[in-house]
């Protein structure tokens, strides 16, 4: 099917200069580059909580830290040896 599309003239130049790298038209290039964006845009839906996976990574030190300091506050009121 032909359709016209606007392309910013940076983007252009850069998809006919990887086109013209691998040796391919640019009409094979954008059809493959639009494909691999469906496939991916698919994954991701099928699965709408990985958009959130690792996230809060930059919460680890910090949960990791008040985990330790809720342990040091229950060994003082209740040392394992009471137990």
């Amino acid at each position: 099917m032909k359709t016209t599309l606007e392309i910013p003239d940076a983007v252009f130049r850069r998809a006919k200069t990887k086109a013209a790298e691998r040796g391919i038209p640019l009409r094979q290039f954008v059809t493959e580059a639009v494909e691999d964006k469906l496939r991916s845009g698919a994954a991701a839906a099928a699965k709408p909580w990985m958009s959130f996976a690792g996230q809060l990574r930059h919460l680890r030190q910090d949960t990791a830290r008040i985990t330790r300091a809720v342990e040091l506050e229950f060994e003082r009121i209740e040392p394992e040896e009471w137990s």
